[in-house]
Order: structure tokens, then sequence, then C-alpha cells
């Protein structure tokens, strides 16, 4: 290699590293950003359990506003030199048509919120694609330098690994266990770091609802009224929720899926206004009457 030869190779290195400079020092400017991507599933669920002995949404109510302001609060602690990008609400929804609590909380400033389907059953479908698909897409831009997921399900290993492919770091923040584990062991294997929050920081934020009940002096409705109401509430729910999802009980006739059975029992009870609970007779003339009417649509 001549002089000449070596001159043009040293002033491209010199080039190279001026690039080089600008750039680390204009990363050097750049402010990191973090999000936050919550499962409301998971924190029903987990916080539910924990405070109010229950992950059944409808015995108790959960300040949303405040725990979303509690997740900010500390990853304004634990990423001091960072800045939020928003928070993203994860849950599931009829038709993926908002609820008024989720309309609520899609209004709260630097809150996204983000709809799965919810099936028969009350499961949310979808919701763990939504998060890898955020989480992916965000770190590719380079949009988010730290992403703490608040969740527990083993299909949210994908979305991490994605995530960290295009450099994000991945922080999982779950919810003390009642008991057990609520958290699956492959997530936590695969994220940077972890994080619990136990009873004392849940508690301001879920409410147990008062049990409604009714007064038994009076003489239980009978059968044909049990079973004319169970057409009702299955004639209802084929209008507010599709034929789709109610479609997809039929394979199981005579049986209902648990969650599906005691959302009949409650609506039942809240139009007869006298438990069913200890008439086993009178459960049975009201699926009765649900399934007949639903056979009469398919």
């Amino acid at each position: 290699m001549n002089d000449s030869e070596l001159s043009e190779m040293s002033a491209r290195l010199e080039r190279t590293n001026e690039l080089l400079q600008r750039m680390i020092a204009e990363v050097a400017k750049t402010p990191s950003t973090h999000a936050i991507f919550v499962d409301a599933g998971y924190v029903y669920a987990a916080a539910g359990l924990l405070v109010a002995g229950t992950e059944d949404r409808r015995s108790f109510d959960l300040d949303a506003e405040g725990i979303i302001e509690a997740f900010i609060d500390k990853a304004r602690t634990i990423f001091a030199d960072s800045r939020l990008l928003r928070v993203y609400w994860y849950d599931g929804a009829r038709r993926r048509i908002h609820t008024a609590e989720q309309q609520a909380i899609a209004e709260l400033p630097d809150v996204k919120v983000r709809l799965g389907n919810l099936n028969a059953n009350n499961q949310q479908k979808g919701v763990d694609s939504l998060i890898r698909s955020d989480l992916e897409s965000l770190a590719r831009h380079r949009a988010i330098s730290d992403a703490a997921l608040v969740g527990g399900d083993e299909d949210l290993v994908s979305a991490v690994e994605a995530a960290q492919g295009f450099g994000a770091r991945v922080h999982l923040w779950g919810i003390e266990a009642a008991e057990g584990r609520n958290q699956a062991e492959p997530l936590l294997w695969e994220v940077d770091s972890q994080r619990t929050f136990d009873l004392d920081f849940c508690r301001p934020y879920v409410t147990r609802r008062p049990v409604t009940t009714y007064e038994d002096d009076s003489p239980p409705p009978s059968r044909d009224d049990v079973r004319f109401v169970g057409a009702q509430i299955a004639a209802t729910w084929l209008a507010e929720r599709g034929r789709d999802p109610l479609a997809a009980l039929l394979p199981g006739h005579p049986y209902l899926p648990g969650p599906v059975d005691q959302d009949l029992l409650v609506e039942a009870e809240k139009l007869l206004k006298h438990s069913l609970r200890g008439y086993a007779h009178l459960r049975r003339a009201l699926r009765d009457g649900f399934w007949d009417h639903l056979q009469g649509r398919f």
C-alpha cells in the first residue's frame, strides 16, 4: 500500500470517527423514554384476590385512575432520568366497544386504552397480541428505552423478546400473589428486572362492593316464572353480546361454563328480586329457559 492509499484510508477513518462522535453526542443529548404496559385483566384479578379475596370484577371496584397514577409515580422514581411516553391499558370488551369505565380511563391524560375481545366466558382474547405489537413497534422505532410491563401471562414472553431484540429493556411489574405465584416463570426468566407491589400498595385502590341480599320471607318464584326469566336473559344477551359468543356455548349443552352460569344466576336474582341459591330445581328451570331460547334462535 503506497503513501497515497494510506493517506486516503487515514482520512476515511478520521471522518468515520468524527461521525461516531457526533452520534454519541446526539444520543447523550436525547432523553430516555419509558412507557407502562398494563394488562388490566391481570391487575383486576391479582389486586381483587389480594385485597377483596375474589377475582370476580362484579364483587369489587378498582380505582383505575388511582392505580395508574401510582404506577406513573413509581416509574418516575425508578426511571429518574427518563420521561414518560404514555400508559397503555389493555382490557377486553364485547365486540371491542368501550364500557363506561373503559371510556373514563381512555379520557385520562397520558393513557391509551387498547381493547381485545371478550368471549362468552368473560375471557380476554387478543390482548397479548396487542401488547406484543405495541412493545415491538415502539422498541423498533426507538420510541422507548425502557418498558414497565404489568402482567403475568406466559404468552407475553414473545412480546418481551421482541422488544429486547430492538434494544429496549423490559421490567416486569407484578402484584403480590394471595397464595402461590401469579406470574409465569418463563416470563420472570426473560425480563431485565422484576418488581412486586404488595397489599399496602394495592389496598387504597380496591373496594369490595356490598353483597346484595334478598328477603327470603316471601315465597319463592314458580318454575314457570324462573324459566321465563332464563329465556328473557338469553334474549338480552343475544342483543348485547351478539350471536357468535353465545353460539359457542351450544356444543356444551346442557352445561354452561362456570362464569356464564354465575352471570345467569346473578341476573336472574336481580330480575326476580329473590335468591335462588337454595333452590336447585329453580336453578335447573333457569338454565332450561335459557337453553330453550338459545336453541330456538340457532
